[in-house]
């Protein structure tokens, strides 16, 4: 079942990109990629992260889009954005005292007017910022080694954000080229804008407040007061809060966790300290011969060693734990552990139950050290809102832990983490399809049924299937819908048959022999 775009979904469409010549998809909570080796999934999670840091925490904003330039050449503001902005402030913000109990704000037409230029601008900028993000997540210094082979020309990639269902969407375009980068913004007329209330307040009265983005004034006398370069300053605040609403959800803050993290978590320390004694120090010692880190790996590497700061654990004690803890309880039969040693470098240790001693974590399973990350990062790092993605999950899994812990990912995704994982498992699939099913059982019966408390609705969970292709060269991604046999159709049957089929073959060989 194909679902419509609905407010709030976004649509990622790349073209040529690695290994990928076509792929489409659209970004749900829990977000599944499969598929052979080789054709592309940890590139397009890869890419992924590298678009949330472009989106987020006003990367793009402060960098990409020249709002304010305008402002500080002196250029004169358009007429009449002083007269907009108070009216719509007016009839938005009814209550003088405080701003309005609501989530979200739709801007008015007159204000839409005055903001879409600013935010369908081009600027050299954004190319650079983007491709930049992008190069480094990937580690590579070359744009071409994003462009898939096969291609005469380059990469492409559209993030198109939908406001709703019948509007045109939001989308931003980049081209990746061997020499050139270009980065694009186009917002339909027809397409609504919305900021967050949250983070805008107006207050009209004896004494008047105004803020959006990082443009504010405090007014003593009212609106009066305000006057038509501070008003354009503010409509530009604005075009800095919507952007996010028109990008989400990458907006968000995301961590990755690659493939491997056995050998990452048994190796961390050894590799860092290497890292840093080759690093190179002017006027001391030259750069030396040093492979290029990804920015997915440096940024994990990183993380890890931040779990051990005093901040980590203070946060960690904030913040509800329960879903580290289910995995704990559920999988690994004890307990994981980042502890401050002396050199202020984390030590992570595992303690099974019943034992009054910890484990170096080197000296656990590599099933602890495959799953410890995920327990550290929800313990310390993963917010509510924010992204995890988990490269292989099953890694290092039998089966029935497979089984376990999707359905604690699911129990992420309800406690409102996003997840995107990429997998080459049956067992995981097969039960993604349980876990949707359960979520048309009656309350009822929900109890009668094996962790029939873990559902989630069909539309909250999205798997693409990477399939690779001789024409055009490279990988198609497609959807996968949940089929009536209650299984994702992933191509792993086809194995299982073609193995027994071998095996048939054999035995029948066998009999002629004798």
């Amino acid at each position: 079942m194909k679902y419509p775009p609905s407010e709030g979904s976004l649509e990622l469409e790349v073209k040529n990109f690695g290994p990928i010549a076509e792929a489409r998809i659209d970004l749900r909570p829990l977000t599944v990629f499969v598929g052979p080796s080789n054709t592309g999934k940890s590139y397009l999670a890869i890419l992924i992260y590298a678009l949330h840091g472009l989106f987020s925490d006003d990367t793009l904003i402060r960098r990409r889009f020249p709002l304010h330039d305008p402002i500080r050449d002196e250029e004169d503001p358009p007429k009449g954005a002083r007269e907009h902005l108070v009216k719509w402030a007016e009839r938005t913000f009814e209550d003088k005292d405080k701003p309005p109990n609501r989530q979200r704000i739709l801007l008015p037409e007159t204000i839409m007017g005055l903001i879409r230029p600013l935010l369908n601008e081009s600027g050299a900028r954004g190319d650079e910022l983007a491709l930049g993000i992008i190069k480094r997540c990937f580690g590579t210094d070359e744009a071409r080694g994003l462009i898939r082979k096969a291609s005469q020309g380059g990469a492409r990639v559209f993030v198109r954000k939908h406001s709703s269902e019948d509007s045109e969407p939001f989308e931003h375009k980049l081209n990746i080229g061997a020499k050139k980068t270009s980065l694009t913004a186009t917002i339909p007329e027809t397409t609504p804008i919305w900021i967050d209330a949250s983070d805008n307040i107006i207050q009209f009265g004896n004494e008047t407040y105004i803020e959006f983005g990082n443009e504010s004034t405090f007014l003593e006398d009212g609106p009066d007061e305000l006057s038509e370069r501070m008003a354009w300053r503010l409509i530009g605040g604005l075009a800095d809060d919507a952007l996010p609403c028109l990008v989400a959800p990458l907006h968000l803050p995301a961590f990755y966790l690659p493939a491997d993290r056995t050998g990452i978590m048994h190796s961390h320390m050894a590799l860092t300290r290497a890292l840093i004694h080759s690093a190179p120090m002017a006027g001391l010692r030259p750069a030396a011969h040093t492979p290029m880190l990804s920015g997915v790996l440096a940024d994990f590497l990183e993380q890890l060693i931040n779990l051990a700061t005093p901040r980590s654990r203070r946060l960690a004690k904030h913040r509800r734990s329960e879903l580290g803890d289910r995995i704990e309880k559920a999988i690994l039969g004890g307990t994981v552990q980042a502890k401050k040693s002396e050199t202020d470098y984390p030590y992570f240790s595992y303690r099974p139950e019943g034992w009054e001693s910890d484990l170096p974590l080197m000296n656990a399973s590599s099933m602890v050290s495959e799953l410890a990350p995920v327990v550290l990062y929800l313990r310390y790092i993963v917010r509510p809102d924010n992204v995890l993605i988990i490269e292989e999950p099953e890694s290092h899994l039998h089966p029935a832990m497979q089984v376990e812990f999707t359905r604690q990912l699911a129990a992420i995704v309800r406690a409102g983490v996003r997840v995107i994982i990429t997998t080459h498992s049956e067992w995981v699939l097969e039960e993604l399809a349980n876990i949707v099913q359960r979520s048309k059982l009656p309350k009822t019966r929900k109890k009668a049924v094996e962790s029939g408390a873990i559902s989630l609705r069909p539309h909250e969970v999205g798997a693409w299937l990477f399939e690779p292709k001789n024409r055009p060269r490279g990988s198609v991604v497609k959807e996968i819908p949940l089929g009536d046999s209650g299984f994702f159709p992933s191509g792993f049957d086809e194995v299982a048959v073609a193995l027994h089929n071998n095996w048939a073959e054999i035995s029948s060989r066998i009999g002629e022999s004798g």
